[in-house]
């Protein structure tokens, strides 16, 4: 009984390498665009780490400067902040909208293959004054985090060129 049902889930292993099947992952492969320079107000923001994370992850080449690059992505603006959505009856916060706003596009050999797009993500977190290091700290990573999921959508845009 346990060599035919062995027997049965090798039958079935074999039947899915040979159909193409392969389990579908998060990640995207970029090798095929050559060399790709990336050209930020910032080199040190959270979006341009998360970004450059990003394409060494996929496998992408960058170039040393724009005119050695086949790919260049421009960042033309990239603004974070927050605003105050609720406040006490003392007048002092209790809940916050961080945002993180991103204009970029895409130039493939001098031509410009992705207009001018703006991404935006916005997270809510409620503030205590009493916490003020800890939600500090959050702020922090809820920006971090707005900031990888902006990398993880422009090299999604940049998987399908």
């Amino acid at each position: 009984m346990r060599a035919r049902a062995l027997a049965a889930f090798l039958a079935c292993l074999v039947l899915l390498a040979a159909c193409g099947f392969r389990l579908q992952g998060a990640e995207v492969r970029l090798d095929h665009l050559g060399g790709l320079y990336l050209a930020v107000p910032d080199d040190l923001s959270p979006f341009a780490v998360e970004l450059r994370q990003g394409l060494a992850r996929s496998g992408a080449r960058l170039a040393p400067s724009a005119g050695e690059a086949d790919v260049v992505i421009r960042v033309q603006a990239e603004r974070t902040g927050r605003r105050v959505l609720a406040v006490s009856a003392r007048n002092t916060p209790t809940e916050f909208e961080i945002y993180y706003n991103l204009e970029y596009s895409v130039d493939r050999r001098g031509q410009e293959v992705v207009p001018v797009q703006r991404l935006e993500r916005e997270r809510n977190f409620s503030f205590d004054e009493g916490q003020l290091l800890a939600k500090g700290h959050e702020e922090d990573v809820l920006r971090e985090a707005m900031a990888r999921d902006l990398a993880d959508l422009v090299l999604r845009r940049l998987a399908s060129l």
